[in-house]
């Protein structure tokens, strides 16, 4: 296969670095194509590479031309080349749902994120960011190997397939405060949230239960990670 620049019409992806390299290895195996080692690369006493995909019978390939070539800094020692895959999200579990995502690296966090929640199911509203490209792929650590991931052309389209949970979108003009917000830990919920630029628009308020995070006046707005962590501990603690 070519090893080359990573462009979203590949049929496979890379993760950039020992780290989502070793969740991609440990949590699916199958996908990977094959290891790129630096000639660099120094075993670690935690983890080793070689050994670890020994154990799991993938090839690995010493290749400084190729991970100088694909890689976006200087310091990939590890490259796991995997073949990409479909999911659906589980109808049993409450969902976090992005609309039209835009930064790879909060998406990349906010999966890590959802990850460490003990939440498994994250919706993508269309247009929205690629979630393999390593990017992402980078800034979840790996986590997006650990949930379900589905894409949806609108919101409709998920709110018709999954209506059987409380809907809760985060809007700066949300009807109540998350503080007020009583949530019971056996109903399945949705968290929805807007691009990083543009939020939701005006039609989210009747989507379910608008919800705003008070803040002080000294700023316009929470980061969208911070935002979306702050929910998912209000409703998962």
């Amino acid at each position: 296969m070519d090893i080359k620049t990573y462009k979203k019409n590949f049929d496979y992806s890379y993760t950039f670095g020992m780290f989502p390299t070793v969740e991609l290895i440990q949590s699916m195996p199958d996908r990977v194509i094959k290891v790129l080692v630096s000639s660099h690369y120094k075993s670690e006493s935690s983890a080793d590479i070689f050994e670890l995909c020994e154990r799991f019978n993938i090839r690995t390939e010493i290749n400084d031309k190729a991970i100088k070539r694909i890689s976006d800094k200087d310091n990939n020692y590890v490259i796991g080349v995997f073949d990409k895959y479909e999911c659906v999200l589980n109808p049993d579990n409450s969902h976090i749902v992005l609309v039209n995502p835009g930064n790879m690296g909060n998406a990349g966090t906010i999966i890590r994120t959802l990850t460490g929640f003990g939440l498994n199911d994250l919706a993508i509203i269309s247009p929205g960011v690629d979630v393999f490209d390593p990017k992402v792929l980078r800034a979840s650590m790996g986590s997006l190997f650990k949930i379900n991931f589905e894409y949806f052309d609108n919101f409709d389209m998920y709110k018709k397939k999954f209506n059987n949970r409380r809907i809760y979108t985060f809007m700066l003009d949300g009807a109540k405060s998350l503080k007020d917000i009583k949530h019971d830990n056996n109903e399945l919920f949705s968290l929805v949230f807007g691009n990083e630029a543009t939020g939701l628009d005006s039609s989210f308020s009747f989507a379910g239960t608008s919800v705003f995070i008070k803040h002080t006046d000294r700023i316009d707005s929470l980061n969208l990670p911070i935002a979306a962590g702050i929910a998912m501990y209000h409703f998962c603690s």
